[in-house]
């Protein structure tokens, strides 16, 4: 019988409700006890890392995460990690980072309900969960609506719908239909998983918006070592204002800036309009192609803790890590 550690976060699947609203408050223990079958599949223990809305999940949670792990790693055959939905896909992304080529599953799910709800989601979720747990390939994934989907290409897309996570430019590794696993893709997996301790902060994510001054990207510029730039359609910054010169100034600087899109599906091209193309060829900086934004800011914060170096960064970047980016012919070329 496979040996798992569950791990809690909190999140709504383990909420209570409040005077001012849902809040997290049941421990793993009390939510494998609406599940009590899962006993007969595989032998569980269970560790609380953290209580909280994932809305306050920050960096040093995910460091936090990654550590426990990597404690506990020898002795367990999978990891289950209970976790809210809103911030589920950055989580997967960073310990996607953090845990790299884990041979073992490291599954993270959550639920749209209360565990105690009527025609609550978290009863079918957490079980295959565990089912993938015990039976999937290595890597960090979301489990969630029968769907597994890798931690680097997963993005939240309904706030209430039971399917509330949706697997960006990639397919989904496998299906859980009537607690049968139908796994369609193996996850990539090494002898024995890269455990890395440190992400950098200081990464922040701007969306334009039409009519944004320039004064805006400056601030941020000012504020963080890297920068997410999320622009529209394919690619490119504004001609209005002084958004070129601002962005040109800061790399010049040693700012380290990734472009990316508000179009979740096919990713960036910055070589097809004039406003990306000038950008692309004169600037030095970082295109988010068909990563997920939650990967490639995740991703900018683990190189950052290694490096501040341009070269490195871009090696980095462009070396594909899960799955979480896909277009070798463009980086090939830059």
């Amino acid at each position: 019988m496979k040996k798992i550690l569950m791990i809690g976060t909190g999140g709504t699947i383990a909420s209570e409700v409040t005077p001012e609203g849902l809040s997290p408050e049941l421990d793993p223990g009390r939510l494998l006890s609406f599940i009590p079958n899962i006993r007969n599949v595989c032998q569980v223990d269970c560790l609380q890392c953290y209580n909280l809305d994932s809305t306050n999940i920050r960096p040093e949670h995910w460091v936090g995460l990654a550590r426990a792990i990597r404690e506990n790693y020898d002795r367990y055959d999978g990891f289950v990690i209970s976790h809210g939905t809103d911030t589920m896909a950055y989580t997967a992304s960073a310990l996607s980072y953090l845990i790299q080529g884990s041979p073992k599953p490291i599954v993270i799910t959550g639920a749209q309900k209360p565990i105690w709800f009527d025609g609550t989601d978290s009863k079918r979720n957490l079980t295959d969960a565990f089912l993938y747990a015990c039976h999937g390939t290595g890597g960090v994934v979301i489990v969630f609506d029968g769907k597994v989907i890798l931690g680097t290409r997963a993005r939240k897309t309904y706030s209430k719908s039971f399917q509330a996570f949706s697997s960006v430019n990639y397919p989904v590794l496998a299906t859980m239909q009537d607690e049968k696993l139908l796994q369609y893709i193996q996850g990539e997996s090494l002898d024995a998983p890269l455990f890395y301790d440190h992400l950098h902060t200081g990464v922040g994510l701007l969306k334009l918006v039409p009519g944004m001054d320039s004064d805006v990207i400056e601030y941020m510029l000012e504020r963080y070592d890297g920068l997410i730039i999320e622009s529209f359609g394919v690619g490119g910054l504004p001609e209005y204002s002084d958004f070129y010169s601002v962005v040109s100034q800061a790399a010049e600087r040693g700012k380290l800036i990734v472009m990316t899109t508000q179009v979740p599906n096919e990713g960036s091209d910055l070589s097809v309009y004039h406003v990306g193309g000038r950008l692309k060829s004169t600037v030095r900086l970082l295109e988010a192609y068909d990563m997920t934004t939650e990967s490639a800011l995740t991703k900018l914060m683990w190189i950052m803790g290694q490096t501040r170096d341009f070269d490195t960064a871009k090696r980095l970047f462009y070396t594909p890590v899960a799955k979480d980016i896909l277009y070798s012919i463009h980086y090939a070329t830059d």
